[in-house]
């Protein structure tokens, strides 16, 4: 039997579990992104050679076949009319991003995917891929042995699969051919983006730059936005960058509260307040129980036994039955705290919040997914 809730209130969650932790400082480089400074996807058709009978099958792939005629015929090697059906061969997508500023003969990591119907990819090798941007131009090419973190074990009657074994990546697999034309220092100002946009944030990265330099170069255009002048200064703006990027800066993070369904986990920001709120939480069992009964004819009658079912439902609701009584300008962590203390499942944690929010008395954003 679970202790009552008003245990809690009793003995004063502020003395119990102690006052909340102060707000985090975070650098201005972990927060926002600049304009123009961005990653590019890249995507490209190829396929993997050396898969050990885990390949596709021409009949539900044939176009891993057309792909592998057409490249023997690059290669020099005449295979029109002949009938290739190997099981080594697996069509993929292979995907990438080209990083900002990477430049001619620069590695990155690609990541490859079946599209046909094979059933692994261990052990294959990823032939020769152009990868191509969002205007159809080939920034990079890759090629490499295939890392693939699944498994898939076969037997005669039985069979295992574990992880993704039709997906892999080849680490510093793809070279870079063609750089992205950008000229970041020929700029007159720099716009910074927030990625949780916010007044309060954006507000502290103005005050945070202008006070670190003599002439007030940083002003908030919105909530998502702080724009730097560079007019009055003689640093290039990548140079400005520089010296910004690492100055601390005070985060203002939303009152928000994530419950997560399947897993049972509870994630709820600093900020989360409970309004003065009387709280009762019990148990309901239900429990359902099968006697079925068997009906037979008389001796030397006509008719045949029959089984009749019987059941018999019974709901019970336990608890203490108390309600607890929580006073305000209590956070909603120390509620949690203080519920974990007393052996509160996580599902009882998430009813109780979601019958918090109905009443009014969470001030903060609940989100269930």
């Amino acid at each position: 039997m679970k202790l009552p809730i008003l245990l809690i209130a009793a003995l004063g969650l502020s003395a119990l579990f102690g006052a909340p932790p102060a707000g985090a400082q975070s650098r201005i480089r972990d927060i926002v992104d600049v304009e123009g400074v961005r990653q590019n996807d890249l995507v490209g058709y190829g396929i993997v050679v050396g898969l050990n009978g885990t390949g596709d099958s021409v009949r539900n792939s044939p176009f891993t076949e057309d792909s592998l005629t057409h490249m023997l015929e690059r290669l020099g090697v005449n295979v029109q009319g002949e009938e290739i059906k190997p099981k080594n061969v697996a069509a993929v997508l292979v995907t990438a991003s080209l990083p900002a500023f990477a430049r001619n003969g620069s590695s990155i990591d690609v990541s490859v995917s079946s599209i046909g119907d094979a059933s692994s990819l261990e052990g294959g090798t990823l032939i020769l891929t152009p990868l191509k941007g969002g205007d159809n131009e080939v920034y990079a090419v890759a090629q490499g042995s295939i890392i693939v973190s699944g498994i898939d074990v076969k037997a005669q009657a039985a069979r295992t699969t574990r992880g993704t074994p039709t997906g892999g990546s080849v680490p510093n697999g793809a070279r870079i051919e063609r750089e992205v034309n950008f000229d970041f220092n020929d700029r007159d100002r720099i716009v910074l983006a927030l990625r949780n946009p916010d007044f309060t944030t954006a507000a502290r990265i103005e005050d945070t730059i202008n006070s670190a330099f003599r002439i007030p170069i940083a002003s908030m255009l919105d909530p998502g936005t702080v724009q730097l002048d560079l007019s009055g200064l003689t640093d290039t703006p990548s140079r400005l960058l520089a010296s910004i990027e690492n100055m601390p800066v005070q985060v203002a993070s939303p009152a928000r509260i994530v419950i997560d369904e399947k897993s049972g986990t509870i994630v709820l920001g600093e900020d989360v307040t409970i309004s003065k709120v009387a709280i009762a939480q019990g148990d309901i069992s239900i429990s359902v129980t099968e006697y079925p009964v068997a009906s037979q004819p008389n001796p030397f009658s006509e008719g045949e036994s029959i089984i009749m079912p019987r059941s018999d439902i019974e709901i019970t609701e336990t608890g203490s039955g108390n309600i607890a009584l929580l006073q305000p300008n209590v956070t909603l962590s120390q509620l949690i705290n203080g519920l974990n203390a007393l052996g509160v499942s996580p599902q009882e944690m998430a009813d109780i919040i979601r019958a918090m929010k109905t009443a009014g008395s969470i001030h903060a954003d609940l989100i269930i997914r």
